[in-house]
């Protein structure tokens, strides 16, 4: 049966030096290049690289004359369109390096090996533990398959995981790495443990065999499994109590500082901008290398996604809602927005407090897919904001807004409630 690729979830990025502290082996690995691929790779780049240029034009010339609020979203707009497409070239850009330059070097000491990707002087490396690693052996790739660069390469099983490594090796190159291996980490590798062996493996290296035999989901869930006895998430909840608190305080800008129903509009248009930020914080905790890609694109979705919405709010409700007539001066956005700032700060700490407290604290991180927790705030914001716009409208359209305010207020805190609440009870069914 064919083991699932080992993909890594904790490295660190390091100088490649000679033989430093516990590294008692070093080698640089055969690294092949397919100069038909550098060219396909190369025109590639070249291809997206042009439109990317177009848009940066676009973006400056948007940033060189903001003169209005339309001026703004389209700056933003502009931005946010170069930065997603940016990631294709900047991508390409990676691997035409990796495949021109990159290197491979194995490192191994007492008890550790580490496999490390990256170029002369800067590798990213990527560790293997040494006991729960057997069948050390020569492999050749499918044609068509991801490792088919390699050529013929060393493979060896990391629990139940395969991990490749290498290029253009032969069995007696292999043979002679493996030796190494196993002299630098001082632990002898088994071979493939198969049913009738695991008996005996056990009685000669119980150490070693009985991490081996674990499948690789017990190993993960032995650190990383959410905590079983922890107290349900409630209404009553320290986290749900600050989200409630924290949305009141509209309520008292209303009352004391006379808010108008577009400074509430404009206030929970910048809370989606909070659940962005700690939605990037989630998916950067969730994975990090895929986090650091998707995050850059989540970001330039949500920006654009945000412009254009902040210019629908300002249009339908502050325009409308200011019987002199307000203008589209960003002088007057920027006041607008600056005396909100103690309600935002409010929602931040809200939201900060459940991100440490329910998602980091509960392990609330445990099954999420990145796919998955990059979509969740639009379907929060989206059926929050259709509740609001259709409260103020109803405000605007009777003309006394007291009640109604206070009406959209109250549904605010009774949806962003139920959202919390729910999102805990979804994430508790993954797992």
């Amino acid at each position: 049966m064919k083991r699932p690729k080992r993909l890594p979830t904790n490295f660190r990025f390091a100088l490649d030096q000679p033989l430093l502290g516990n590294d008692t082996y070093r080698e640089v690995l055969p690294f092949r290049r397919s100069w038909v691929w550098i060219g396909i790779v190369c025109a590639m780049f070249t291809a997206f690289s042009i439109p990317a240029v177009f848009a940066f034009e676009m973006a400056s010339s948007s940033w060189s004359k903001l003169d209005s609020l339309m001026d703004l979203v389209m700056a933003v707009f502009a931005s946010a369109w170069l930065l997603g497409w940016s990631l294709v070239p900047i991508g390409l850009l990676l691997v035409l390096i990796a495949m021109l330059l990159g290197r491979e070097v194995l490192k191994a000491g007492p008890d550790r090996i580490e496999i490390g990707l990256g170029f002369p002087g800067v590798l990213f490396l990527v560790p293997v533990d040494p006991k729960r690693v057997s069948n050390i052996r020569l492999e050749i790739p499918a044609a068509k398959s991801g490792t088919a660069w390699r050529g013929q390469h060393i493979a060896l099983n990391e629990g139940e995981a395969q991990v490749d490594f290498g290029s253009g090796i032969d069995q007696a190159r292999m043979e002679e790495i493996k030796f190494k291996l196993q002299e630098a980490t001082g632990i002898i590798f088994p071979n493939e443990i198969v049913k009738g062996e695991t008996e005996t493996l056990q009685n000669s290296t119980p150490e070693t065999t009985s991490i081996i035999d674990q499948p690789t989901e017990n190993l993960s869930a032995q650190c990383t499994e959410p905590l079983a006895d922890a107290k349900p998430v409630s209404i009553s909840s320290s986290s749900t109590l600050l989200l409630a608190l924290a949305n009141l305080v509209p309520v008292f800008g209303w009352w004391f500082l006379e808010w108008r129903l577009s400074d509430v509009m404009v206030l929970y248009w910048m809370e989606s901008a909070v659940l962005g930020i700690f939605n990037v914080c989630k998916m950067l905790v969730i994975n990090k290398v895929g986090g650091i890609f998707q995050s850059i694109f989540f970001i330039a979705h949500y920006s654009a996604f945000m412009a254009v919405h902040f210019l629908f709010i300002y249009s339908l409700f502050v325009q409308g809602d200011n019987p002199s007539g307000a203008g589209d001066s960003l002088t007057e956005v920027i006041e607008m927005v600056s005396y909100l700032w103690p309600a935002v700060l409010g929602l931040f700490i809200s939201h900060g407090y459940s991100f440490f407290s329910n998602f980091l604290g509960r392990r609330e991180y445990v099954g999420r897919t990145l796919k998955k927790q990059m979509t969740e705030p639009y379907s929060r914001i989206m059926f929050m904001h259709v509740t609001l716009i259709f409260g103020g409208g109803l405000a605007m359209t009777l003309g006394d807004i007291v009640p109604v305010i206070l009406l959209v207020i109250l549904i605010k805190i009774v949806l962003d409630i139920k959202a919390h609440l729910k999102q805990r009870v979804n994430l508790k069914s993954t797992e």
